[in-house]
């Protein structure tokens, strides 16, 4: 079962607030299932979300889910609940709406459609949003989502400068406005990353 594909279910297409909404509080609720996860995969070794995965897969997510665990017991002891709720709404309330760096989480990996003029056509599976250089540094250059997957090796902080170095393949302009961008986003379901398009 999917959190994301259940909450992705309920969206109605041209209802941008009620899809916002069911995005919201999916996301919250399927991030505080990943930390309950992180304790059963400390306790047992095994990430049961990746069953057909290699040994030492889980040998490694068992090592980085005990240290998390650590940590998050360790703040709850020195710091009380309230670190541990701090941490988890820093992680989550910037990915949703309102807020707009939403708008890069959100149609990061959409499924636009090439209109064909290149003389491709067909869905696209990712996206990046150019909302100009602060938007940039808001987001630490994740919002350069189609330079990441064209080159995942090149820190973040180096992806826009593609931009400038093959800018036959890159949108051009930075004029990206994250409120339409928020508004199409929730306005019409979209498939993620082009799975299941058709």
């Amino acid at each position: 079962m999917s959190i994301s594909k259940t909450g992705f279910n309920n969206w109605r297409e041209d209802k941008p607030l009620w899809n916002a909404v069911v995005f919201a509080t999916s996301f919250m609720y399927e991030r505080f299932m990943l930390m309950i996860n992180d304790v059963v995969v400390a306790i047992t070794g095994r990430n049961y979300f990746f069953p057909n995965k290699p040994k030492e897969f889980h040998k490694e997510c068992a090592k980085y889910c005990r240290c998390a665990v650590l940590v998050r017991g360790l703040l709850w002891k020195m710091a009380g609940w309230k670190s541990l709720l701090f941490l988890y709404l820093s992680e989550t309330l910037w990915s949703i709406p309102p807020h707009p760096a939403c708008a890069m989480f959100v149609t990061n990996h959409g499924s636009n459609v090439d209109d064909g003029s290149d003389g491709g056509g067909g869905c696209i599976p990712s996206s990046s949003t150019y909302a100009g250089r602060w938007y940039s540094l808001f987001t630490l250059g994740t919002n350069y989502h189609c330079e990441h997957h064209d080159f995942p090796t090149i820190p973040l902080h180096r992806l826009g400068e593609l931009r400038k170095i093959a800018p036959e393949f890159y949108k051009k302009g930075s004029n990206d406005n994250v409120f339409r961008i928020m508004k199409k986003a929730f306005s019409k379901p979209e498939f993620y990353a082009c799975m299941d398009a058709g």
